[in-house]
């Protein structure tokens, strides 16, 4: 199973490909960049057009992106809503299943703590694909961690639909 992982952002987006099973490996790895001299409606587009480049190329099985933080500012959280709106259109009109994963929950599975910091995510993100040094930059390695938390989800999920399905 390959896994698109995205970490939104209207500046930087963070992205990771990851090939799911016993031992997960990286594909690929980077982000998505945007010139903030630009307007908001031609980020967007530019985000878009870079997800839907991704898909295009590497035609993953899913996509697992990171939920909006609650951020102080109002107006961030609405803009990272908008950035994350163009991400999900862009998996729905591929037609792959999209996963939703609030940061504390990816945390959580990569790090053990829902509170886990860029550094520990990237640190752990290395020793779980067995990689030679950290995704850089820290977006990149948090697009990573959104498709492993994908990955090592999975597996449990299809175990809970068989029992729901045992169980009727």
């Amino acid at each position: 199973m390959l896994i698109l992982g995205i970490d939104p952002g209207t500046a930087v987006t963070g992205y990771g490909v990851v090939r799911a099973g016993p031992v997960p490996a990286l594909v690929e790895c980077g982000v998505i960049r945007t010139r903030a001299d630009r307007p908001l409606p031609e980020r967007l587009r530019d985000i878009s057009e870079g997800v839907r480049e991704l898909l295009a190329r590497h035609r993953p099985d899913a996509m697992a992106v990171e939920d909006v933080f609650y951020a102080r500012n109002v107006r961030t959280t609405l803009v990272l809503g908008h950035a994350r709106g163009v991400i999900l259109l862009a998996g729905a009109d591929a037609g792959i299943a999209i996963h939703e994963y609030p940061p504390a929950e990816i945390k959580k599975a990569i790090v053990g703590t829902g509170g886990a910091t860029k550094t520990q995510v990237q640190f752990m993100v290395t020793k779980l694909l067995r990689l030679k040094s950290a995704p850089q930059p820290a977006d990149a390695a948090d697009g990573v961690a959104a498709a492993l938390t994908c990955a090592m989800r999975q597996p449990l999920a299809r175990a809970v639909a068989g029992l729901r399905g045992a169980a009727r």
